[in-house]
C-alpha cells in the first residue's frame, strides 16, 4: 500500500482505503437484490430505475421476497469490522442505508412502536417501513445506482466501525476472508460445493487455543462441515528467537486442532519483520497456507492486491474442490 506524503508528512487515508474494501465487498449484496427486482417487474432494467419508477406495492414485494428468501445460496453482508449480519437484519440494514442514517439507533425504535401499537409483526412493520421510505423519499435520493449506494455504505460502515471495539488485525484478516467468499459468489452465485458459510463474529476458542478468523463451511450434500481457521501472528520485534517459538506454538496448536476437529483447512497469517525463512517453510509443511507480511504490524492495513489474489485461489480452491498447485 502506498504511502501518501506531501510536505515530508503522511496523509495517508488508510481507514478510507479499508472501508472502501468492505464497502465493494457489499456489491454482491446489491447485485442479488437487483436480481430480485428484475424477476419481480420482469424486465432487464438496473435496481436504480425499477426503484425510482415502481408502485409501492412493486417495492413493498421485493423487499418482502429478500426478507423472506429462504435458499442458502445467499450474498453476505457485514458491519465495519467484518462481522456477518443474520440475513433479516442484512436486509433491514441495506435498505435502511439508503434512505437514512443509524438505522439501529432511530428506526428500530419506531419499528418496536408500530409494533405495539397497530399489533403488526416485525417483519411487516419493517417492510412497510422501508418501502414507504424509498417509496416517498426517492426523489430526493435520485440515484440508487451502485456507484452512489457504495458511497453511503461507507460512511455507514464507518460509524458501525466507530460504535464496535474489536482486535486491531482482525477485521483486515476477516475482510480478505470475506472478499475471497464474495468473489467466488459473485462469479458463480453460490458457495461451490456448500450450502451457506458461516463466519464467526468473534475469535473461536478450541480447546486451550484461540483462533483469530474462522468460517464453517456447511456441505449441499450433508455430511461433516469444514472449518476453515485462521490464526493470526505479529510481532514487534524482528523474529529471531520469537519465531521459533512461534513457529512450536502454532505447529504445537495444529496438532490439537487436528485431534478436536477433523475436517479442517488452516491459513496461518503472520505479521511482522525479518521473519525466519527456514521458520515459514517449517510452518508451511503442517498447514494449508501461509500469508507472511514482512512489516512492523504498526505498518499493516490489509491484504495487497497480490496476497488477496492468492486468497481468492485458495477459497476457490476449497469451494470447487480444485486443485490447489497453482495457488
Amino acid at each position: 500500500m502506498r504511502t501518501l506524503n506531501v510536505h515530508q508528512v503522511d496523509i495517508t487515508h488508510y481507514r478510507l482505503i479499508d472501508l472502501a474494501r468492505f464497502a465493494d465487498q457489499a456489491e454482491p449484496f446489491y447485485r442479488w437484490i437487483e436480481r430480485k427486482a428484475r424477476q419481480i417487474v420482469g424486465a432487464y432494467r438496473s435496481l436504480s430505475e425499477i426503484l425510482l419508477d415502481a408502485p409501492k406495492a412493486l417495492i413493498v414485494d421485493l423487499v418482502n421476497a429478500c426478507y423472506t428468501d429462504s435458499s442458502d445460496a445467499k450474498p453476505l453482508l457485514f458491519d465495519g469490522i467484518g462481522r456477518v449480519y443474520p440475513h433479516t437484519k442484512a436486509c433491514f440494514y441495506f435498505f435502511a442505508w439508503m434512505m437514512r442514517d443509524a438505522p439501529q439507533q432511530r428506526l428500530a425504535p419506531l419499528i418496536s412502536r408500530m409494533q405495539r401499537l397497530d399489533n403488526v409483526s416485525k417483519l411487516t412493520a419493517e417492510v412497510d417501513t422501508l418501502a414507504e421510505l424509498i417509496f416517498e423519499y426517492r426523489s430526493v435520493v435520485r440515484s440508487f445506482e451502485w456507484s452512489a449506494v457504495r458511497e453511503v455504505v461507507i460512511d455507514r460502515l464507518e460509524g458501525s466501525r466507530r460504535s464496535i471495539s474489536g482486535h486491531r488485525y482482525e477485521p483486515y484478516v476477516r475482510a480478505s476472508l470475506i472478499a475471497a467468499l464474495q468473489y467466488y459468489y459473485s462469479v458463480h452465485g453460490d458457495y461451490g460445493k456448500y450450502q451457506r458459510v458461516e463466519i464467526a463474529a468473534k475469535q473461536l476458542k478450541i480447546g486451550s487455543h484461540t483462533i483469530d478468523v474462522a468460517a464453517e463451511l456447511i456441505p449441499k450434500s450433508g455430511g461433516e462441515s469444514l472449518q476453515l481457521l485462521i490464526p493470526v501472528k505479529t510481532r514487534e520485534t524482528e523474529g529471531g528467537g520469537h519465531s521459533h517459538l512461534f513457529t512450536r506454538d502454532i505447529i504445537t496448536a495444529i496438532s490439537t486442532l487436528g485431534a478436536q476437529v477433523q475436517s479442517r483447512r488452516v491459513v496461518v497469517v503472520i505479521i511482522a519483520s525479518n521473519w525466519s525463512a527456514s521458520e515459514i517453510e517449517t510452518i508451511s509443511s503442517h498447514i494449508d497456507m501461509i500469508f507472511h507480511f514482512d512489516m512492523a504490524p504498526n505498518q499493516f492495513f490489509g491484504f495487497d492486491e497480490d496476497a488477496q489474489i492468492r486468497m481468492n485461489r485458495f477459497v476457490e480452491s476449497i469451494l470447487g474442490d480444485t486443485d490447489v498447485n497453482h495457488i
